[in-house]
């Protein structure tokens, strides 16, 4: 990297740090805090009642305080990551990291805790009596050996978790990594010689960690500076290098990697040499995790070795050991469950939950992070990338159920599944949502056609159907487009095996397809040639003539193209008297709850009749998701003060509505706050017919909907459901060109819905 390059970096990792305020954690309150009432209960008097509680039943503080989901993460500032013994507060930055990791990945509180310690004995005096404030501990860049001495002590002391990441979790994700390497490699733990150079903290954990997994201390020969770990060495040896020391007159890693199946670095740069590569095994597993230069480039590895397989500490290789896929989930499994503390047993839960996950299809979202990159299982891709959303569900829940099995869980969980999907819909935010939907979608296996079968995102959509729904996958495509993707990508599914295809170049129902819609069409201009024409090149058209033949059930379409394009072919072949579009719905979920906006699409400036219309629809789609509607109008008028525009079209349409009784509630028309603020609202309109906040806003236009839509997704990090295609009678539903793999399953089983469940 050029002198430029590093300085750009540098700046900017400082600006980072800097603005737009120092540092990169804040506390915030979870109650609110805006009145005498709410004072009286926070603090003095009510608070006695807390602490009452606790003093009677010390497990109490996991109900009534935040220690429950509080993690510390604890350092002396000793051995911080590249940068060696810098001292207690210029480690800082690295454990607010920490904490941001925690908090990101797997929604557990941190503090970061720096002490001028340099006595492991004293260090851990001071983290022991740090105990009724956390749920767990984290320790963090301390030298060896204090490192074992504090860990040691705490665990003893404590009755709460207690990890040393750098050791355990490196451990874990190690584990993880070689489970996967020799399957790769078709060897076996038990078989393998192992070459270790570093008898750091870090590298004996590994080893322990190897023969957890099956390796016979016999086959594992560990190096340092100074050459193998033997018996009878006096020079530089701790305990922990000790049990390592093999009976041996060798005495160089030249002379004990001949023949190893494994090597696993976490030393120093260049340490291991091509002809030390080419001296292993068939198939070596070489891990060189030094950082930032490994033990061996992977380069010069792969010259010797072409099949060799290679980790690296680094991001810039495949394979990177990070530890971050490790720490945040199994600390989320200890605390969900009152773990006293992380024993064997979960760690190697943990490392079984990682390489697992590696061989599962990959997920969309970790497609989408690190695009470019290929994600299938193999020499190149043994475990998952931090940003797979399952690694919440699937490691935590292991963890949970290891400690639950070995006794150390003081508050056992009655219904793991369920606890896994609380998991996943913490990582999905559609997902708690959604459930009511996908469970009245397994009540029928309908037949779901996608128009640009080729897309990336809907080939995942469609292996996630295949996974987690009963319905049936259709999709519009050239078959040998949609097979070599799906095999790049790693997915499982193949076209006519787990789906059938429709092939707009060669498909025997092309005659009667293009004779339907010329039938539909006759009369509106088309002729035959065009018929056939469009029918070789529209896939939006092709879906809507398949569900109009009762050969599908409904269309999904939109991920490129204007909405109104594919809306044009949607009213040509189905609508009907009693089906037509009515306008498009979007759900947006927020961090406070769901909204619902429409119409954002169909109607640019809809009529009384249809903004009516667009709120039964609305009413009854809501009702899908389990909630109640609460309808509001939203206008530039308010209740009446403004004569034209959007406010007397919407009077126009509560009185069309107000002709029948209605089994949902709606007000207007009025200003956006006053539909949020039942406060503001009731001092515009004393007495008025909504209670509580709506949560349905319909709007007077289209430009003012979308506009809404699209500031509470780019600004309030709000994530779009739909939209939803109403009055249609769930026959077709066209989606926005933004959508991800994850919004179409969601849409897939909105699609999936039996009519009678919501009409």
């Amino acid at each position: 990297m050029s002198e430029f390059s590093n300085e750009t970096l540098r700046q900017a990792a400082l600006h980072y740090h800097e603005f737009p305020k120092p540092g990169k954690l804040e506390i915030r309150a979870t109650k609110p805090l805006a009145n005498g009432r709410d004072l009286a209960r926070a603090y003095s008097p009510g608070v006695a009642e807390a602490c009452l509680e606790i003093k009677e039943d010390p497990k109490a503080a996991a109900r009534y305080t935040a220690r429950g989901n509080l993690v510390a993460v604890v350092s002396n500032g000793s051995a911080v990551l590249g940068l060696g013994n810098i001292g207690a507060l210029a480690s800082k930055p690295v454990m607010e990291g920490k904490a941001v990791l925690f908090k990101k990945f797997a929604n557990i509180d941190c503090f970061d805790i720096e002490l001028n310690e340099s006595d492991p004995e004293k260090l851990a005096e001071i983290v022991c009596a740090l105990e009724p404030s956390f749920g767990a501990i984290n320790l963090e860049d301390i030298k060896a050996p204090d490192c074992f001495i504090v860990e040691k002590i705490c665990r003893e002391r404590m009755n709460i978790p207690v990890f040393h990441d750098d050791q355990h979790g490196t451990a874990i994700v190690v584990g993880a990594a070689a489970t996967n390497a020799l399957h790769v490699a078709e060897k076996k733990f038990e078989d393998i010689k192992v070459v270790s150079t570093g008898g750091g903290a870090a590298g004996i954990a590994c080893l322990n960690m190897l023969l957890k997994l099956g390796v016979k201390r016999e086959n594992i020969w560990l190096c340092d500076i100074h050459g193998l770990v033997y018996e009878g060495r006096e020079e530089d040896m701790t305990p922990q290098k000790a049990e390592f020391a093999q009976k041996s007159d060798l005495r160089s890693l030249c002379e004990v990697i001949e023949g190893a199946d494994l090597f696993l670095g976490l030393s120093g740069p260049n340490v291991l040499k091509p002809e030390h590569v080419k001296s292993m095994a068939k198939r070596p597993v070489v891990f060189a995790l030094a950082n930032p230069t490994p033990e061996i480039m992977p380069d010069l590895a792969r010259e010797v070795v072409p099949d060799a397989i290679i980790a690296t500490g680094r991001s810039d290789f495949p394979n990177q050991v990070n530890n971050v896929l490790c720490f945040p989930f199994i600390f989320r499994g200890a605390l969900d469950v009152g773990a006293t503390e992380i024993n064997d047993a979960m760690q190697v839960a943990c490392v079984e939950g990682i390489a697992a996950l590696a061989r599962a299809t990959t997920s969309a979202e970790a497609a989408a992070a690190y695009r470019g990159e290929q994600l299938t299982f193999g020499a190149d891709y043994l475990i998952p990338k931090p940003f797979d959303p399952r690694l919440s569900g699937v490691v935590s829940k292991a963890v949970a159920k290891a400690a639950m099995e070995t006794g150390v869980a003081e508050r056992p969980l009655e219904d793991l599944e369920e606890y896994k999907r609380r998991l996943d819909a913490s990582v999905y935010k559609s997902a708690l949502l959604m459930r009511p939907v996908f469970e009245a979608a397994a009540t029928a296996a309908r037949r779901i056609v996608f128009a640009e079968g080729e897309d990336e995102r809907v080939l995942r959509a469609a292996q996630a159907i295949l996974e987690e729904t009963t319905e049936q996958p259709i999709l519009i495509g050239r078959p040998e487009v949609i097979a070599m993707r799906c095999e790049r990508m790693g997915l499982e599914i193949r076209p006519d095996r787990d789906f059938n295809i429709v092939n707009p170049e060669n498909d025997p129902r092309y005659r009667d397809y293009w004779g339907t819609y010329h039938e539909i069409m006759a009369r509106r201009g088309v002729t035959p040639d065009l018929a056939r024409a469009i029918m070789r090149t529209n896939s939006t058209a092709i879906g809507a003539v398949m569900v109009h033949r009762d050969e599908a059930d409904s269309l999904i379409c939109g991920t490129f193209g204007e909405y109104r394009w594919h809306l044009n072919y949607i009213r040509q072949v189905l609508a009907t008297k009693k089906l037509h579009p009515q306008g498009a719905l979007s759900l947006m979920i927020l961090e406070d709850g769901p909204l619902f906006i429409a119409d954002t699409h169909v109607h640019a400036s809809p009529t009384p009749q249809q903004l009516a219309e667009t709120a039964i629809g609305a009413a009854r789609h809501v009702r899908r998701f389990g909630l109640e509607p609460n309808i509001a109008f939203c206008s530039q008028s308010q209740f009446g003060n403004h004569t034209e525009g959007s406010g007397q079209r919407m009077r126009a349409a509560l009185e069309l509505l107000d002709d029948e009784q209605r089994d949902f509630c709606y007000e207007g028309e009025m200003n956006l706050d006053a539909a949020l603020d039942p406060e503001l609202r009731e001092r515009l309109l004393p007495g008025n017919r909504m209670t509580g906040a709506a949560n349905v806003l319909i709007f007077g236009d289209a430009d003012a909907a979308s506009a809404v839509k699209n500031i509470l997704k780019m600004k309030a990090s709000g994530l779009e459901v739909g939209p939803l295609l109403m009055g249609m009678g769930n026959r077709a539903h066209i989606v926005t060109p933004s959508i991800s793999a994850r919004g179409l399953l969601n849409m897939a089983a909105i699609a999936g819905t039996p009519v009678d469940h919501y009409s």
